[in-house]
């Protein structure tokens, strides 16, 4: 015998239908009208270093494709840890994206034994903004002519040579690390409190030389001078600087990138504006030569899910270049 429904639990049930559809609806709506209001950008690290200024670029350009204000809100600290977990915890409804690093995005998983966040599972990928080879460089007066130069010296002499970084677990210190190991060199690492003092004391000759991403300011110096890069071509703004692979060490690459990425959960339709948004903005001459002038190759246009397999293979390479360097960062 069939049990009759309650006549009240059937009106409830009727009420509730065009309720959920009328839900279901304002979230269509929602989504094709994104967006409404202005977009936070977080960047996990302070105001006027490398990667707010790219933050800062990119936002400008994508607030006249979105229609909406791109505001950057700096959340530095822990190596950007900090600014990453406040983006993973974020409502997942376009309104809040961030600036994704190697760092944030590779290294620091490995570096730290609880950054807070799952780099993959906790984040939705939105696109890649550019990437940033790695150059050597050595004092103006620095015997050292080339890479092999160097390479040769460190040999005759083990455990004499230096090479300086921003820190213990710092890109430079990774870079130096790898190539110590690709070389089968004896090198002494330095680790300063930042890049800045890293590269005055190799222009000061008290450290033989640094590998390191930004290199074209303080080239402009004339204080230092680079043996090579550490892409799989010659970048446009260093011409005449060999790769590593023409310099006699393959398969050297160490490219930085900094890309966007979204709160998990975040709808797809809403991450593919984002994307064809940040697109546009790559388009533009002006940011290109911004990026080019920085010694940055701007990035080509790219899928949210090709976007995503870069990421998710590149944490392994970051995570092995932890394991190679030997560094660990406390909690």
């Amino acid at each position: 015998m069939k049990r009759s429904i309650p006549f009240k639990k059937l009106l409830a049930m009727a009420y509730a239908v065009p309720l959920c559809l009328a839900s279901q609806q304002s979230f269509a709506q929602d989504e094709s009208s994104y967006p409404k209001s202005p977009v936070n950008m977080v960047v996990g690290w302070a105001a006027g270093g490398p990667a707010d200024t790219v933050a800062r670029l990119v936002a400008a350009e994508m607030s006249k494709h979105l229609g909406q204000s791109v505001v950057v809100e700096n959340k530095g600290g822990a190596g950007g840890n900090i600014g990453s977990v406040a983006a993973a915890r974020a409502k997942p409804d376009g309104y809040t994206i961030m600036l994704a690093t190697v760092a944030s995005h590779g290294l620091n998983s490995a570096l730290y034994d609880n950054i807070g966040y799952d780099p993959i599972n906790d984040f939705a990928p939105i696109g890649l903004i550019n990437t940033s080879p790695s150059t050597m460089l050595v004092q103006i007066d620095s015997p050292f002519k080339s890479v092999q130069d160097y390479i040769d010296s460190a040999r005759k002499d083990p455990g004499k040579h230096t090479y300086a970084s921003g820190g213990v677990g710092s890109s430079q210190h990774l870079a130096g690390a790898s190539f110590k190991m690709r070389t089968n060199i004896d090198v002494l690492h330095v680790p300063f409190k930042g890049t800045a003092p890293a590269l005055t004391d190799v222009m000061a000759g008290r450290v033989d030389m640094v590998i390191t991403t930004g290199a074209l300011a303080p080239l402009k110096s004339g204080k230092l001078r680079a043996l090579a890069v550490s892409s799989q071509q010659r970048i446009s703004a260093l011409p005449d600087v060999p790769t590593f692979d023409e310099a006699g060490v393959k398969d050297f690459y160490m490219e930085s990138w900094y890309g966007l990425v979204a709160p998990a959960g975040t709808p797809r339709r809403i991450l593919e504006k984002l994307n064809q948004a940040l697109t546009k903005s790559l388009q533009s001459p002006e940011l290109q030569k911004a990026f080019v002038d920085g010694g940055s190759e701007p990035a080509q246009p790219m899928s949210l899910d090709a976007y995503w397999d870069m990421v998710k293979n590149g944490m392994a390479e970051a995570q092995e270049l932890v394991r190679i360097s030997g560094a660990k960062q406390e909690k």
